[in-house]
Parts: C-alpha cells; sequence; structure tokens
C-alpha cells in the first residue's frame, strides 16, 4: 500500500489523524495534513482505508 495526499485539497478537518494517528498528523499552523509514513504497515490498512474514506475533501490516495 502507497498513500499520496494531495495537502491542497485538505480542509483541515483532522479525521484521518483520528483514524490512523501512526499515519497522517496535521501542520500546527494551519491544520493541513502530513503524512508520516507513505508506505505503513500492513496491519494498519484498514484504518488508513477508514482514514481515506471519511476525507471530506477526499485529500488521500491510496495505491494499493
Amino acid at each position: 500500500m502507497k498513500i499520496t495526499i494531495d495537502q491542497v485539497k485538505c480542509v483541515g478537518a483532522g479525521h484521518c489523524v483520528m483514524h490512523a494517528v501512526d499515519v497522517f498528523d496535521q501542520r500546527d499552523e494551519d491544520g493541513i495534513v502530513v503524512l508520516l509514513d507513505e508506505a505503513p504497515p500492513q496491519e494498519l490498512a484498514e484504518d488508513i482505508r477508514r482514514a481515506a474514506a471519511v476525507c471530506p475533501a477526499m485529500a488521500i490516495h491510496i495505491e494499493e
């Protein structure tokens, strides 16, 4: 699994962090998503898929 994010689309809602805290974080100054691990371990796959699904801006892209 490879993850990419579109920081331009991100609205800073933070849903991704709530679902996959080991993979996503937010910048302090504006809340925009920061990718901590673009190739995370497989055991986090379900959390990452959930984070992408709840992203209101659809800024998270997953390549299986």
